[in-house]
């Protein structure tokens, strides 16, 4: 982050959206789709949470099916439909619904658009360093580096960057 002072207001579509389409590996990425992230809370210099518009393409998901052990999270679906699928089931998610997802309770969860529209929704979350976090349908975890940055393993405890 530059030491530009940040914009008060931004029009959140007029934003381009990340370059990296994930950080996950090259045999998993597949699975999340054409799914398009726009980090809102950097262009402001937010520290302490994060949030992105995201769009779902038909056939795309927001993200692999995870839990995390200390970061919360939140999503509020804007346009189109998509299915919220958790570790209780599923539930199908329309404009004007949001679900929170407690940090340390295991329940892992994602979103899936299976319609036929793209789905746009808002995501938050913190920015907890030292995270661990799960992907109970994938050969992946996320465990804390030194610095308390995020690194991907194997679920063996192989490193893959």
């Amino acid at each position: 982050m530059s030491d530009a002072k940040p914009p008060i207001a931004v029009v959140a579509a007029a934003m381009p959206p990340r370059a990296r389409p994930s950080g996950y590996p090259k045999d998993l990425v597949g699975k999340i789709g054409g799914r398009v992230k726009t980090v809102l809370g950097d262009v402001f210099g937010l520290k302490n949470f994060g949030v992105n518009l995201t769009r779902l393409p038909p056939g795309s998901a927001s993200a692999l099916r995870h839990a995390h052990e200390k970061q919360d999270e939140f999503v509020y679906i804007l346009e189109g439909e998509c299915v919220l699928v958790t570790n209780a089931g599923e539930t199908p998610m329309k404009p004007g619904m949001c679900a929170g997802f407690r940090a340390g309770t295991g329940d892992a969860h994602h979103l899936v658009n299976r319609g036929a529209a793209e789905c746009v929704y808002l995501e938050v979350g913190d920015r907890t360093l030292f995270e661990k976090v799960e992907y109970p349908d994938d050969d992946l975890m996320i465990l804390p580096g030194p610095d308390g940055k995020s690194v991907y393993y194997r679920k063996d405890g192989t490193p893959l960057f």
